[in-house]
């Protein structure tokens, strides 16, 4: 069976429709549905041709703190050769419409729907559409965690349709987790999965974890606890949950219900926020150390 991956076009309602809808923004998580994501609403970025995209998380008070995710949609002809203007940047490409050539240290790739690409920081890469075809795919950012002792992480070029799935223990196959890196290796400090749900397939209690996730759904639908509320999402809705968020789900069918999942990982917890420790407290510290 293909894999069926959903992706926005945008566009704009009409006048007559109604402006209730499913969006919901709280302190513990956040629903952004496939109907919010129209022409009004994209961005653009420096050094990218013929490209717009949807910003689904980004780093801020009260929201996302670890990452940020796109919907990049990139018209044939297309791209950029300066994709990445942060150094320190890691990123994660998962292509759902569409043909991305991808060029990453001397290296040529075509990615086809359900193509990955892994980018440690400093990977001198480039993107561009050279089909006929919109290329959409969504590209997840984070700021890498260096740790004395580990290098980078190595460059990872793959398809799902190539991977078997990890089935979750004692679930009949009703809940498997698709990985692109090794769980193991502790290099990597994010973790971006494809996550599904045969029809009947739940999360049987209320998970409560440290990792920060977003959620893409890209087919499907389902009944999806979140802190001390259910919501219904399906194909095209995004959810932010904060870190400890309770969560839960019902996939109810009649399809499978699958999801893009990105989560942070491998690292020591932060004792303070960053830049928190003033010039003369560092030097306090040393002196103490002394």
């Amino acid at each position: 069976m293909s894999a069926k991956y959903y992706a926005p076009t945008g566009g704009h309602p009409g006048q007559d429709q109604l402006l209730t809808d499913r969006a919901v923004f709280t302190d513990a998580y956040a629903v952004i549905p496939k109907g919010t994501m129209r022409d009004i609403v994209t961005s653009f970025l420096p050094f990218w041709d013929d490209t717009r995209l949807w910003v689904l998380s980004r780093p801020l008070s009260g929201f996302a703190e670890t990452f940020s995710q796109y919907i990049m949609e990139v018209a044939p002809g297309g791209g950029s050769d300066r994709p990445e203007t942060d150094p320190n940047a890691q990123g994660v490409l998962f292509v759902v419409e569409g043909t991305a050539t991808l060029s990453v240290q001397g290296e040529t790739h075509q990615l086809e729907p359900g193509g990955y690409a892994y980018l440690p920081p400093q990977s001198n890469w480039t993107l561009r559409n050279t089909g006929t075809e919109t290329l959409r795919f969504h590209w997840v950012r984070k700021a890498y965690e260096a740790v004395e002792g580990l290098d980078y992480p190595d460059v990872v070029i793959a398809n799902e349709k190539d991977i078997a799935p990890s089935v979750m223990p004692d679930t009949n196959g009703a809940w498997a987790t698709t990985r692109f890196v090794d769980p193991n290796d502790l290099r990597h400090d994010m973790h971006v999965t494809v996550v599904t749900f045969q029809p009947g397939g739940v999360i049987p209690f209320l998970e409560t974890h440290v990792m920060e996730h977003g959620l893409y759904v890209l087919e499907g639908k389902a009944a999806y606890r979140l802190n001390r509320d259910w919501v219904e999402v399906e194909a095209g809705d995004y959810m932010w949950l904060r870190a400890f968020c309770p969560q839960a789900c019902y996939a109810g069918g009649p399809g499978p219900f699958r999801y893009l999942l990105y989560k942070d990982v491998n690292r020591h917890m932060a004792l303070r926020p960053a830049g928190a420790l003033s010039h003369s407290g560092t030097a306090s510290l040393k002196a103490a150390a002394e």
